[in-house]
């Protein structure tokens, strides 16, 4: 039977304002709070909450049939909870329906996998800890910032404990295979993952509203009729797609959230379901290895990482910032830590590409890649400035490692004792429905020795007779 895996990415810029040369070591804040509260609002409106309100309304009216999975940014949580918490409390509620599952990613939406794997494990681990404090339960499925991936990033991923990763079906590594099957990491044959139908995600995010493209328009039962008429042995359709291409990508008079609606409903007439990643990955068994050596990602038609490392400028800001990623790992300044979440955005690499694209890109304040550059390089003078303040760079390369290894054995005790007590929890779990179902004896009545009963009796004190009334005088 054919499930649909329906998936939404949830990511915020945070906007940069205008640094110069000369802030330097006088301004220590980065942001432009203005376009950052002005740009999330607008996206709330335009389409989170619509997009939010149709899904969860999907829910009510198909009940545990149609499922979806959404992952966010650490950095998308935190303009969401400042700008437009209204978002976040209509996420928990359609977390409560248990027909929707939490993915993780890097807190920053940033690059570290392709820099620093200490830096990319603890932006994993945050951003799991955000989203089980926000929705009640730890990711088990695991997804990298615009769907990097790479055999070494899976091996990375798999050592987490994620049970599942997706990423993109490029044409390029699947060659004559299909993305509709579940495959697994060539270096960690334990992480199932999960391939993007590239051509249906883009139908509806990038050409739905498209009059010039020839399936246009496209309506929800044509859509679903394609899928049913896939070949019957390949099961796994993978949807995957930003949560904005509903209501920004494609603005909502384009009747994209009525496109939306109806797949459901369509579906069941074909006998298609809805599946969770993790319903997925737990259900169906892998039918070979992918093998990726390169880094792959959803982005442009390369579906690589040259658009944010594809020159020389990129290359010179991304090495610059993770030359100081060891000294981050030891930090313990909420502000400094904040700012490395903030400057690690995939976006702020972005803006500066040279390279000519079919989706439109905002560069914002920025008249070019240079001007983008420029910019991001005296934040970034500032910000390294005030980390080598913390561990300045006398500080030797033996002494900084002998911390971080400190730091890391620290945290490999934690991580085994919170395994420890994971496992001791499940084994008492289990350990009081069978003690619960034991028919319970009644104690005996303890019987008391005669002797005892005899004694007990004299020591008992003899009751008080009542005092009797004296004898009045007769009245003569």
């Amino acid at each position: 039977m054919k499930t649909i895996c329906l998936y939404f990415e949830i990511h915020q810029i945070i906007h940069l304002k205008r640094y110069r040369f000369f802030d330097i070591g006088t301004d220590h804040y980065y942001y432009d709070d203005y376009e950052n509260e002005r740009s999330i609002s607008d996206i709330a409106e335009r389409s989170y909450m619509p997009a939010l309100n149709t899904l969860l309304q999907m829910i009510k009216e198909n009940g545990k049939y149609f499922k979806v999975a959404f992952s966010l940014s650490g950095t998308g949580i935190e303009q969401l909870e400042y700008h437009a918490p209204q978002v976040i409390e209509k996420l928990q509620e359609l977390n409560e329906t248990g027909c929707v599952e939490f993915l993780a990613e890097p807190y920053s939406h940033g690059l570290s996998s392709l820099a620093n794997p200490e830096a990319f494990a603890r932006d994993m681990k945050k951003q799991s800890a955000k989203m089980e404090e926000y929705f009640g339960k730890k990711p088990t499925v695991a997804r990298n910032s615009s769907l990097i991936y790479s055999d070494d990033i899976g091996a990375q991923i798999a050592a987490l404990g994620f049970k599942g990763m997706l990423t993109e079906g490029a044409k390029h590594v699947l060659g004559w295979k299909s993305p509709h099957y579940v495959y697994n990491c060539n270096m960690a044959p334990s992480l199932k993952l999960l391939l993007r139908d590239v051509e249906l995600s883009d139908d509806i995010s990038l050409r739905f509203n498209n009059a010039e493209w020839e399936g246009y328009p496209l309506f929800a039962d044509a859509y679903i009729d394609r899928i049913a008429r896939l070949p019957e042995e390949e099961q796994i359709i993978n949807i995957f797609m930003e949560l904005s291409a509903l209501g920004i990508a494609q603005p909502l008079s384009s009747n994209i959230l009525d496109f939306l609606h109806a797949l459901p409903v369509c579906a069941i007439q074909k006998g298609i379901t809805f599946s969770t990643p993790t319903e997925i990955c737990m259900k169906t068994k892998s039918v070979g290895a992918i093998n990726v050596p390169d880094t792959l990602s959803w982005v442009d038609e390369e579906r690589d990482c040259s658009c944010w490392l594809g020159n020389a400028m990129q290359r010179e800001a991304f090495n610059k910032l993770y030359s100081v990623a060891d000294r981050l790992l030891i930090a313990n300044d909420p502000r400094i830590n904040q700012d490395w979440d903030y400057l690690q955005a995939s976006n702020n690499f972005r803006f500066m590409t040279t390279k000519p694209s079919n989706v439109g890109l905002d560069r914002g304040i920025y008249s070019g890649p240079f001007d983008a550059f420029t910019n991001y390089m005296n934040i970034l003078g500032d910000f390294i400035n005030r980390v080598n303040a913390l561990y300045p760079e006398e500080i030797d390369n033996e002494q900084l490692n002998s911390l971080l290894t400190t730091i890391k054995n620290q945290g490999d005790e934690i991580e085994m004792k919170d395994m420890e007590i994971e496992r001791l929890k499940t084994k008492l779990a289990k350990l009081q429905p069978a003690e619960a179902e034991k028919p319970k004896k009644a104690a005996p009545a303890k019987k008391v020795a005669p002797a005892k009963k005899a004694a007990d009796k004299k020591a008992a004190p003899a009751k008080k007779a009542a005092p009797k009334k004296k004898a009045e005088p007769k009245k003569e």
